[in-house]
């Protein structure tokens, strides 16, 4: 079990947590909370592997995944009180969660044999439209539509992935520098409050 598949499972957990504490938040029943928690956490990647043809999709052929969510559902039940007061932490593990998705989408997508700017894309997809597809759901707007810096991050995170992949054959070391270049812009600009808005 390598590093990314155990952040990869982490970022789904949280991801997940996330969508179900939405779920709770709107008053919706257990099944429509599982139904958030599952779209939060796979329906980036899901929705990559359909555009770029690769089926059956990541987590259908991995149970981890599956076991993942409904394991977040049931601490989301039990614990919501508790993890909500961790809104601060739950937030460095998005970051996580965004940073790793971005730059694993993109290098699978970069792995069949598709373009630069498709697998970035690609990238970007991985990482912010499992909580599109929540907010849409939720009827909130998109985080992705608001000020806050957010897919700039991933954009930025996975040009540098394609950057250091030229000169560097560190493919480890490409992979976790660029994860903290998203983290890290990610997190500052919330710090500091940063934002695109005109």
């Amino acid at each position: 079990m390598t590093w990314i598949y155990v952040l990869d499972l982490l970022g789904t957990l949280v991801f997940a947590i996330s969508g179900v504490l939405t779920a709770i938040d709107k008053k919706f029943d257990l099944v429509g909370s599982i139904i958030i928690g599952m779209v939060t956490a796979i329906g980036g990647g899901t929705l990559r592997d359909i555009m770029i043809g690769e089926t059956p999709v990541g987590w259908m052929e991995d149970l981890n995944y599956l076991y993942t969510i409904i394991f977040a559902v049931f601490l989301s039940y039990i614990f919501k009180s508790s993890i909500s007061k961790l809104r601060r932490g739950m937030f460095l593990f998005d970051t996580i969660g965004i940073g790793l998705f971005t730059i694993l989408g993109l290098e699978k997508t970069l792995s069949i044999g598709l373009t630069i700017p498709i697998a970035i894309l690609m990238g970007i997809v991985s990482a912010v439209f499992g909580g599109v597809i929540r907010d849409v759901l939720t009827n909130e707007v998109p985080l992705i539509f608001r000020k806050e810096i957010y897919a700039t991050a991933c954009l930025i995170g996975a040009l540098i992935y394609v950057i250091l992949q030229q000169f560097s054959g560190s493919l480890n070391l490409n992979l976790k520098m660029s994860i903290l270049v998203v983290m890290g812009i990610r997190y500052v600009s919330v710090k500091r409050g940063w934002s695109l808005h005109l």
